[in-house]
C-alpha cells in the first residue's frame, strides 16, 4: 500500500493530502511531528535525505519527496479523475498556473513567515541545512502574497476555476496557498469577491476539509 509521510499541521503535505483523496486512492499515513524537529532525525532522513514532508513511498518501493513527483506519478497510476489535465493545451495551462500559484502565492507566504518568525531563527529555508533570516525577504514576502491575492482575484473574475474549465491541481494548490496565507495575517476580504466566491465553492468538495 502507498505510505504518505505527512504532517497535519503543514502546508506542503496538505497538497498531498488532497490529491489522494481527490483521486479515491487508499493509502497509510505517517505522521511527522515538524515542531519537534523529527524531519531532521536520522530515521527520517533515511526516507527523506532532504529533510522535508511530503514525501510518499510507492506499493513498488520508489520514494518520492516532492509534490511535483508524487503529482505527476499518481495522474500517471491513477489517471481518473484527471487533474493535470486532459488535452495538451489543457496540461500546459495546468503546469503554467500550478507553478505560478507555487512561486508567486505559497513561496511568497514561506518568504515572509521563515524570514520572521522567531522560532525559525536559522530556518529560513526547509531541508537539511540551516540558514540565517533575512528580514527584508519578509517585508517583500508579504508584499507579493497581497499581489498574489489581486491577481487571482482578476483571474477567477472570468473563470469557475484557476486554469482549465475544470478542477485540477492548479484548484488544489491555490487552495492551500490562500488558507496558509493567514500564518502572516492576510485573508481574501470584500476586495477580493471573486477569490472569496472560488474559496466557498471549493469547500464544498470533501477533499478540502483534510
Amino acid at each position: 500500500m502507498i505510505t504518505l509521510y505527512d504532517c497535519a499541521t503543514a502546508p506542503s503535505p496538505r497538497r498531498a493530502r488532497i490529491l489522494l483523496a481527490e483521486k479515491g486512492i487508499v493509502h497509510k499515513t505517517v505522521q511527522v511531528d515538524l515542531r519537534a524537529g523529527e524531519q531532521l532525525s536520522e530515521s527520517f532522513r533515511k526516507v527523506n535525505p532532504q529533510c522535508t514532508v511530503p514525501a510518499l513511498r510507492t506499493e513498488e518501493g520508489l520514494i518520492l519527496t516532492d509534490n511535483a513527483a508524487i503529482t505527476a506519478y499518481l495522474e500517471a497510476r491513477y489517471p481518473n479523475p484527471p487533474l493535470l489535465g486532459e488535452t495538451p493545451a489543457e496540461k500546459a495551462e495546468v503546469a503554467s498556473w500550478n507553478w505560478h500559484v507555487e512561486f508567486e502565492g505559497l513561496l511568497a507566504i514561506a518568504e515572509a513567515f521563515r524570514n520572521s518568525t522567531p522560532a525559525m531563527a536559522n530556518r529560513a529555508l526547509p531541508g537539511p541545512v540551516n540558514y540565517p533570516q533575512i528580514p527584508e525577504l519578509a517585508q517583500r514576502g508579504l508584499a507579493r502574497v497581497q499581489q498574489f491575492f489581486v491577481e487571482l482575484n482578476a483571474r477567477l473574475a472570468e473563470h469557475e476555476f484557476i486554469a482549465t474549465e475544470r478542477f485540477s491541481v492548479a484548484d488544489i494548490t491555490a487552495v492551500v496557498a490562500v488558507d496558509f496565507a493567514r500564518i502572516v495575517k492576510v485573508k481574501p476580504d470584500e476586495q477580493h469577491p471573486h477569490l472569496l466566491r472560488w474559496r466557498a465553492s471549493m469547500a464544498q468538495r470533501p477533499s478540502m476539509s483534510l
